[in-house]
């Protein structure tokens, strides 16, 4: 065959393959005959997130202004879809794109199809990339998800010589229903250098990125670290078939910060930021994560990250914000409840409890960025104040404490049953058992709180509990002494957390791994009535 001949057989292979897209999904556009470069490109895969019975939302973004468009159907051959929806990836949001699928039926595997549209020439469509979930049951069956937080921190990024970021990879293997980021889902505060010389003499080697070689300031950087994550394999793989319910903490902006905080600590300094207050760099970071992550908008307050994610009779999962909302990161010892000691704040804690009254699910999963009583100093040069709730003090409840004191009584006098903290943050994994019989403040029924990270990052810990909610150190596998701190992801101390619900007896196993994929450590609870 001749290389002119060759050349055709291509292009009327494109020009086919579109048009039998546009014809499946009822489209009305004709593709014509065209240069490959006319056609759009999907340029960081495909998302879905916040799944429930009957709705989820997937993204996508292009790499030129485009109308993205998403076939969905029961069927990977689309031969009748449920439906279609689209969205316009623009410059003013970085190209990215959001559609929100309605009317799936229950407890089905979804098929989504994502194509773009070139918006200067309407005819010419871009190669389609398909997705999958599965939808929340209606009734009991086994439910599977995953948890873990803290992607590409402290200077670890893609080294694809080294399997790229291969914690997601083993994730994938589970196919869980869904995936919890647990937040830090970037380090927007974290440059990337090219090379890391390790301990044992080898080089670790990164994908560098313009946006990514120093922190982040502007919304073009902000944006610039989630399109990072997004060139690794292993992500993209994942990201198009596990949905994502995702938070934020810190490093979506900068480490340790608070609303309002104004940056003027040491490391504001070295990291050179322009802007004399964090607000500014909040308000552009928020921006980014709501862009490039698959989470619903609120259309009361379109920044909110907390939500209730109803799947099944069998679990709601409630992802909270303990970062938005707060009070100043000082000394956090106030004997009495204010703005200084906000930590979830008052209208999030009054939607919580309401939520949770309110919610029939058998377990409640309550997705936190943070842990409840290990102690985070805010300040580490300084050796000043707490970025977490406990402070160090194993007495009665203070400052932020009283806030969750609160909350504790309140599940306890409501009879809320089987609720279950699921968090990251710390760089390594454990397991807590909160137990009011070993704790100052004592009214409160006993939980469990699982800790699980990174994913992606360096390792770090174990942190000091403090014991005011009595919390007992069942698990933790965290670097020792003679390994020290910031170990990398080739370190092997990479962990998310695994948990099943079973359909029949409705036990929550929860199954704490590294990624390589060895159980650590497992618990299996029994629901109260």
């Amino acid at each position: 065959m001749s290389r002119s001949s060759s050349r055709l057989t291509r292009r009327a292979a494109l020009v086919s393959g579109a048009s039998a897209f546009a014809a499946s999904a009822g489209g009305v556009f004709m593709p014509y005959l065209s240069r490959a470069a006319d056609r759009p490109m999907l340029s960081h895969g495909i998302q879905s997130g916040d799944v429930s019975g009957d709705a989820a939302v997937t993204w996508a973004r292009a790499d030129r202004p485009s109308r993205i468009r998403v076939d969905f159907a029961t069927t990977e051959s689309f031969a009748s879809p449920i439906g279609s929806v689209f969205a316009d990836a623009l410059p003013e949001n970085d190209l990215t794109a959001k559609m929100g699928l309605e009317g799936l039926p229950a407890d089905q595997e979804i098929f989504y199809r994502v194509v773009a549209q070139n918006l200067a020439e309407p005819t010419i469509l871009g190669e389609p990339i398909v997705g999958r979930f599965r939808s929340a049951p209606a009734g009991k069956r086994d439910v599977t998800f995953c948890w873990s937080g803290d992607t590409c921190g402290q200077g670890w990024g893609i080294d694809e010589a080294r399997g790229g970021m291969q914690g997601f990879a083993t994730m994938l293997k589970h196919r869980p229903d869904f995936f919890i980021n647990s937040g830090d889902t970037i380090y927007a505060d974290g440059a990337i250098k090219a090379e890391v010389t390790l301990a044992n003499g080898e080089v670790w080697k990164n994908i560098v990125t313009e946006e990514k070689s120093k922190p982040a300031e502007t919304l073009a950087e902000f944006r610039g670290n989630y399109k990072y994550n997004l060139l690794d394999a292993n992500v993209r793989a994942f990201n198009a078939a596990v949905p994502i319910l995702a938070q934020w903490d810190d490093h979506e902006v900068t480490n340790n910060w608070w609303p309002e905080e104004p940056l003027t600590r040491s490391e504001h300094k070295a990291k050179k930021y322009q802007d004399a207050y964090v607000t500014g760099m909040v308000a552009r970071a928020g921006r980014a994560f709501h862009e490039y992550m698959p989470t619903r908008t609120s259309s009361i307050e379109p920044g909110r990250v907390y939500r209730r994610i109803s799947y099944g009779p069998l679990l709601d999962v409630f992802m909270i914000d303990m970062r938005s909302y707060r009070g100043p990161n000082g000394a956090n010892r106030e004997t009495s409840y204010g703005a200084d000691s906000y930590f979830l704040g008052p209208q999030q804690i009054a939607w919580l409890k309401r939520s949770l009254k309110a919610s029939q699910a058998t377990w409640k999963v309550i997705a936190a960025d943070m842990p409840i009583s290990l102690n985070v100093v805010y300040d580490a040069a300084a050796k000043f104040g707490s970025e977490a709730v406990a402070q160090g003090d194993p007495g009665v409840p203070l400052g932020r404490e009283l806030e969750i004191a609160d909350l504790l009584s309140f599940i306890k006098r409501e009879s809320v049953r089987n609720t279950v903290w699921l968090t990251a943050d710390v760089h390594y994994t454990a397991a807590h058992y909160y137990d009011p019989g070993k704790a100052q403040f004592q009214d409160f029924d006993p939980f469990w709180e699982f800790v699980s990270g990174p994913i992606h990052a360096g390792t770090f810990g174990p942190n000091d509990l403090d014991a005011t909610f009595g919390p007992q150190l069942v698990f933790v596998k965290a670097p020792t002494k003679e390994q020290g701190q910031n170990l990398p992801p080739s370190a092997g101390l990479q962990f998310f957390g695994h948990v099943k619900i079973d359909g029949r007896t409705e036990q929550m196993t929860v199954t704490l791994r590294d990624t390589s994929d060895a159980a650590l450590w497992s618990k299996t609870l029994d629901p109260g009535r």
